[in-house]
C-alpha cells in the first residue's frame, strides 16, 4: 500500500457478537479481512445513499409537467440578468 493510500483515520463502532460474527463470514466468503469488508461495503451503502438524493423517477405524466417547468421561460429576474450578463472570472 502506497503512503498517499495510507488509512489513517480511525472508525470506531461496536457491535453485538453475532454481528461481528456474520461479518466474519461473510468478508471471509470473500477472501478479506473485517476491516476491508466493513469499509467497502460502507462506501458502496454510502455512495447508494447520496446517489439516491441526486436520482429520481418520475411516471410520465410528472415527467412531463417537470419538463415543462424546466422549458418555461423564467420570470424576470433583475439580479440573474445582470449575473449571466458579466464576464466569467475564468474568462
Amino acid at each position: 500500500m502506497s503512503r498517499s493510500a495510507r488509512r489513517t483515520a480511525a472508525i470506531n463502532l461496536r457491535a453485538r457478537e453475532t454481528q461481528r460474527d456474520l461479518i466474519d463470514a461473510a468478508a471471509r466468503a470473500l477472501g478479506k479481512n473485517r476491516s476491508d469488508f466493513i469499509l467497502e461495503t460502507a462506501c458502496r451503502e454510502a455512495e447508494k445513499v447520496l446517489l439516491d438524493q441526486r436520482l429520481f423517477q418520475l411516471d410520465p405524466e410528472a415527467f412531463d409537467e417537470f419538463t415543462r417547468a424546466l422549458e418555461a421561460s423564467p420570470d424576470d429576474n433583475e439580479g440573474l440578468r445582470a449575473l449571466l450578463s458579466r464576464k466569467a472570472p475564468w474568462d
